[in-house]
């Protein structure tokens, strides 16, 4: 229990330095560490499935937000020179988040049971009524595909939607006008 405190501590201070770094490539690393951290927090509390969505959604945006960056490099002096005067803010209001994220992720953290306990609950569910209730011999996909289908299609969901979004941005025509 103690390692998902240290990766919300470690994710919280990533998150940070995403927002307040100049340099929009080191930006971009950092909020990879923040996406790679939530991956492991999902197989820390043995959830694989998402923790492989979430490998597969972070790496994809991780190559567009370096492809972007690399085009337009340009851009990050003349946006940085514009806001300078509101640093101020923006400082105290991401520590005002990141305090109510802190507090809202340490209550949900309470609440969830210890280590395997619920999931041999559940697991058991599963092995006891996968033959009866789904009569397929593999009890993998038994699970995937009828006891958690709607979940299954979620995370196909996500996929799909991840590939059509760079699909969208990594096109070289743009729409045509009329």
């Amino acid at each position: 229990m103690i390692e998902l405190y240290l990766f919300l501590i470690f994710m919280l201070v990533a998150a940070i330095i995403a927002t307040e770094i100049k340099d929009l490539l080191a930006a971009v690393i950092s909020l990879g560490a923040v996406g790679f951290s939530v991956a492991i927090m999902f197989i820390l509390v043995q959830a694989p499935d998402l923790a492989i969505v979430q490998i597969v959604v972070e790496v994809l945006t991780i190559v567009i937000f370096v492809a972007v960056i690399l085009k337009t490099t340009h851009i990050d002096e003349t946006i940085a020179e514009k806001f300078s005067g509101t640093q101020v803010l923006a400082t105290v209001l991401y520590a005002v988040f990141a305090i109510l994220f802190f507090i809202a992720m340490v209550r949900a953290m309470n609440d969830i049971p210890p280590f395997g306990q619920a999931t041999m609950r559940v697991a058991g569910q599963y092995i006891r009524l996968g033959l009866p209730r789904a009569g397929g011999a593999n009890l993998v996909a038994d699970v995937i595909l009828d006891f958690r289908a709607l979940d299954t299609l979620g995370e196909a969901t996500v996929l799909f939607t991840s590939v059509i979004g760079v699909v969208a941005l990594m096109r070289k025509i743009g729409r045509r006008q009329k």
